[in-house]
């Protein structure tokens, strides 16, 4: 019976291995020497009194973008930029004191028993679109969104 589940479990290794693969494909680390010249200049002007963390290059829907990883005032932030240096999307840490209350609110009717872990504020194209919450629920993590009102989203950003 053993011998049987072998070619079962063959199998999901596999597709597991080749789905970690494409993610892979789609983001991957590089230098800050790899970036073009306009988002060099862009990181440079995001990037006053942060600490860099790293940098990626990223592959969605046909397009390149390019990301920086920061530390700032001990919060994490990341910036998307388009290869012009456009700043596409940020995602900032915010502390759980400093939200709004319906936001806060939101997030944890969105978590149910689930304890906020963080929180990071969502912001495309220079406009706050959503707040997107780490929920820790029974050791268990996953991640709840609400508007920059706290109400639910139509659609996860």
């Amino acid at each position: 019976m053993t011998l049987l589940r072998l070619p079962a479990c063959i199998a999901l290794v596999v597709l597991t291995l080749a789905a970690s693969s494409v993610a892979q494909e789609k983001e991957k680390h590089i230098k800050r020497a790899d970036l073009p010249t306009a988002v060099q200049k862009a990181v440079d002007a995001q990037a006053q009194g942060a600490t860099v963390k790293g940098f990626s290059q990223e592959e969605e829907n046909g397009q390149t973008y390019y990301e920086v990883e920061m530390i700032v005032n001990g919060y994490t932030k990341d910036v998307l930029m388009d290869p012009t240096g456009a700043v596409v999307e940020v995602e900032e840490e915010v502390a759980l004191d400093a939200l709004p209350g319906a936001v806060k609110d939101g997030l944890q009717a969105r978590a149910g028993r689930g304890k906020l872990v963080k929180v990071e504020s969502l912001t495309k194209h220079d406009k706050l679109v959503a707040y997107e919450a780490q929920v820790r629920t029974s050791g268990k993590k996953s991640e709840v969104q609400v508007g920059p009102d706290g109400k639910p989203l139509d659609h996860e950003e």
